[in-house]
């Protein structure tokens, strides 16, 4: 493999001959990293930056490059937004991104990740609750069940607007509210004596984890579109750990249930929501507002990550001209200083986009919200005892949690939404056709059936994590792109309502209607997919039409 040469670029009127820079000896190929000043560490602008410029080998010489006239700079400004290598464009080197962006992923993305995981653990483990003797403890009918589900997902769906928050208050603030309130409301659940009291407080968390749903809008602060697919992969993989983790505790407090005088269902409530109260802390002081303002980032660092954006912007600025490059400035100013652009929420909301990827979530949903709650009754349905189902809960979610990752780094291999989303929704229809069909044929191997669970749990997890980011990579503006998030949940949350009623114990232990229902919604998504698919091309070939110069621009990300 060649190396790529690099030469400095001045972009405006550099006109000192002595810049160190322009010594042939020069090891120095991006700004000071010395600066300590944490809040103009990146007001750079195109007037007075240094670029890298990957050398033209054949056509020209480092020193024709440094001595370029200010027309021939004014040039390159202008062609930069459709210049394919990053190194042409940023004021850092390859592996100083990679650094940060390892870091990034090290420090920020695995720490939400965790906090959806306790955010996953409290909504999901009145499954677990159920079998370990909640229904029986409290006297729930199997109506009453459903609606301690379905008063979850009510104050959920009402409350989704709240992704917007994220660019209006400081996300540190934000988020650690959030967390702290279902952590609090989480453990409360233990000391339920009546369904009353316990559906007021499903009621209640289903607020507060609504109003954490937007963590995917907020990692686009931090990362590209074809680097959104595996981190958000990252963030929704912890629903099937958390899930298998659920499973695996349950299995631990069942069994030491008889050695308490406490109910093995409120231990369960217990030891699963209350850390989530403790980890809010830690969220005060860790999660950033900005790139700009992380504190586990070094100075040259912070530069780095706001800088690596800037192409990002420009590349979203319908206008393409030479003023997107000159807003370094702005780019250091958390998203809740920077004026609210209320007419890219109209231009969202009358968007034909944002409905096609919010029904698909629809779909998704139906089943997403199900399997979780609902697996361990299904799998004690087919003859496992009550301890044993809360054992082979987990391996189905693992698994998922694998093909999770898989495909979102695919995806962002691929730059493409639509193959993996197919794919993996046809996945997920196949494992319920072959339940429904096994249960219209009265078959009762447990083995074919448990095995089914696994391409069903791998489909619809993973098909939920592309289209939460194919929302935010076709939406330019950050208020597009929060209205997105917003759209797709307020009416992709729906799926629940009738996820959460699939299920009856009347129906066991086969569920043909519910899995007939789910099959139909996973298949359905993968006719959604390939239909936005083609709203896309076409939007594309227009756009590409439209715009001079030809290619390079801006475009939708299929």
């Amino acid at each position: 493999m060649s190396a790529t040469s690099y030469a400095p670029v001045a972009t405006g009127n550099l006109k000192d001959s002595s810049s160190p820079l322009e010594s042939p000896s020069s090891t120095h190929l991006t700004p000071d990293s010395d600066s300590e000043d944490d809040e103009t560490a990146v007001e750079f602008d195109a007037e007075a930056g240094i670029e890298l410029k990957e050398l033209d080998h054949g056509e020209g010489s480092a020193e024709a490059g440094a001595e370029q006239s200010d027309d021939e700079a004014d040039a390159l400004v202008k062609r930069r937004k459709r210049r394919e290598s990053a190194q042409s464009f940023e004021l850092y080197t390859p592996d100083e991104e990679k650094a940060v962006r390892r870091k990034l992923d090290t420090h920020l993305v695995l720490f939400v990740a965790l906090l959806y995981l306790l955010s996953f653990l409290d909504r999901s483990n009145i499954g677990n609750a159920k079998v370990a003797g909640l229904s029986k403890d409290l006297d729930l009918s199997d109506s009453q069940y459903s609606w301690l589900l379905t008063a979850f997902y009510i104050s959920y769906i009402l409350f989704e607007w709240m992704t917007v928050m994220y660019q209006l208050v400081p996300p540190h603030i934000y988020i650690s509210i959030c967390v702290c309130a279902w952590g609090i409301l989480a453990s409360l659940q233990s000391l339920a004596t009546s369904f009353a009291y316990l559906v007021v407080l499903r009621a209640l968390l289903g607020i507060g984890e609504a109003a954490f749903v937007g963590i995917p809008f907020y990692l686009t602060f931090f990362f590209r579109r074809e680097e959104l697919a595996f981190r958000t992969g990252i963030f929704v993989s912890a629903a099937p750990l958390a899930t298998s983790f659920a499973s695996t505790l349950a299995w631990g407090i069942v069994a030491l249930g008889d050695w308490t005088g406490v109910a093995s269902w409120r231990l369960l409530f217990l030891v699963e929501g209350f850390p989530a109260v403790l980890v809010a802390v830690w969220c005060w002081v860790w999660i950033p507002d900005s790139p700009a303002t992380a504190r586990w980032l070094t100075p040259r660092e912070r530069k780095v990550a706001t800088l690596r954006l800037r192409r990002e912007t420009a590349d979203a600025n319908p206008g393409g001209d030479e003023k997107s490059f000159r807003t370094a400035r702005t780019m250091t100013l958390p998203r809740h200083k920077k004026k609210f652009q209320l007419k890219e929420v109209a231009k969202t909301l009358a968007d034909p986009k944002s409905y096609l990827t919010a029904s698909m979530f629809f779909c998704c949903n139906v089943a997403f919200s199900s399997m979780p709650v609902f697996l361990p009754t299904i799998i004690n349905s087919m003859g496992f005892s009550k301890l044993a189902s809360q054992g082979l809960s987990a391996p189905p979610f693992l698994f998922a949690f694998l093909a999770v990752l898989i495909t979102a780094l695919l995806s962002d291999r691929w730059k493409s939404r639509s193959i993996p989303m197919v794919f993996h929704a046809l996945l997920a229809m196949t494992g319920y056709v072959v339940l429904a069909v096994l249960g219209i044929l009265q078959v009762t191997s447990p083995a074919l059936r448990y095995a089914a669970i696994f391409p069903i749990c791998a489909g619809f997890f993973s098909a939920v994590t592309v289209v939460i980011t194919w929302t935010v990579n076709n939406q330019r503006s950050d208020e597009g792109k929060g209205t997105g998030m917003a759209v797709l949940n307020v009416i992709g949350q729906m799926g629940p309502l009738v996820g959460t009623r699939l299920y009856p114990d009347s129906q066991g232990p086969f569920y043909v209607k519910g899995m007939s229902v789910c099959a139909g919604a996973m298949g359905c998504v993968a006719v959604l997919a390939l239909a936005l698919r083609w709203v896309l091309t076409r939007e594309n070939r227009r756009e590409r039409g439209r715009r001079t110069g030809g290619d390079g621009g801006w475009e939708l990300m299929l």
